[in-house]
């Protein structure tokens, strides 16, 4: 299928004409969180966009709200103790998201003289910005024209555009191109085409429950138009497991030390999940991504069962 040219297919016209109509629902519909509003600054759009990985938004904005209070700039949280980002960061998950947060705000402030830079390589360059992170922050934070592909703007483009239920489980780059071409050329309207088929994608044209009835170019979607074939992908896609998991292993120690005033001894530690051999492997693991500081008793030989745990200052 070419994807070049007619854009992936469809004629520039149709294309423009979805992109419009996407873009006027967008216009009625979007939510109002507050890293949209006119105040919010490129690092504000940054730290959301960090917060947003696998995260709800339910969960993100009070938390974005807080941390945005106590550190408003790359400097102030450069400046901040290592611990109290990860109190801060609180059950959002994956904490190692905040280490990595931190090291971009001192970056930033290193290299750029605390201003986010917005161009691209220079987005690249910084610790934890990954490609669809610095496409986002071009487009929602500078206005500037780049190709935004999060799940979301995937699934919109696989059922609107190439007739799939749900998009391959790794982009490809028949994927980005197609998705590439459906950008418009100039800044603002790309920045708004990004915008808003990513909230079509949020909303309404969810993965499980499309609201195909509430779609602004359901008359257009070659998914709903093939009869919403089922998912030709779901044989390589697995469920996340939660209970039991390293990943919860970890929470659970990362929640104890939040909450600790002082270091935790091992024995408190040990009684927050039972298999010990999987904590044992998690904590080394914490220590290891400078999650948590492991502080062993005096003497030649120290034994593990005397170490205390704290997060790092």
């Amino acid at each position: 299928m070419p994807v070049a040219g007619d854009v992936a297919g469809r004629g520039d016209v149709e294309a423009s004409g979805v992109r419009d109509d996407v873009v006027a629902w967008f216009d009625a519909h979007a939510r109002d969180l507050p890293w949209r509003a006119a105040d919010r600054t490129p690092w504000g759009v940054l730290v959301s966009e960090v917060m947003l990985q696998q995260t709800p938004v339910v969960r993100v904005e009070p938390a974005w709200r807080a941390w945005l209070d106590r550190w408003p700039t790359p400097a102030d949280l450069a400046a901040a103790p290592t611990g109290d980002v990860l109190r801060a960061w609180d059950r959002l998950g994956y904490p190692r998201r905040a280490l990595r947060l931190q090291e971009c705000a001192r970056a930033v402030v290193e290299r750029h003289g605390g201003v986010l830079p917005d161009d691209e390589d220079a987005l690249l360059a910084l610790p934890g910005v990954g490609p669809y992170t610095a496409a986002a922050v071009r487009a929602f934070a500078f206005g500037r024209r780049s190709v935004v592909l999060d799940t979301n703007v995937r699934r919109v483009l696989a059922r609107v555009a190439a007739g799939e239920a749900l998009p391959a489980p790794a982009l490809t780059v028949a994927e980005t191109a197609r998705a590439a071409a459906w950008v418009p050329d100039d800044d603002a309207s790309a920045a708004r085409w990004a915008a808003a088929s990513m909230e079509l994608g949020a909303l309404v044209c969810t993965a499980r429950s499309p609201r195909c009835d509430a779609c602004p170019v359901a008359d257009r979607c070659r998914w709903l138009a093939a009869g919403r074939p089922a998912d030709a992908h779901a044989h390589r896609r697995r469920a996340q497991a939660w209970a039991g998991t390293d990943r919860q292993a970890r929470g659970r120690v990362m929640a104890l030390l939040r909450e600790a005033l002082a270091p935790v001894p091992h024995a408190a530690v040990a009684a927050v999940w039972p298999d010990v051999a999987q904590l044992a492997r998690c904590l080394d693991a914490l220590v290891v991504d400078g999650l948590v500081v492991r502080e062993d008793a005096a003497g030649d030989a120290p034994d593990p069962d005397a170490a205390t745990y704290r997060l790092p200052h």
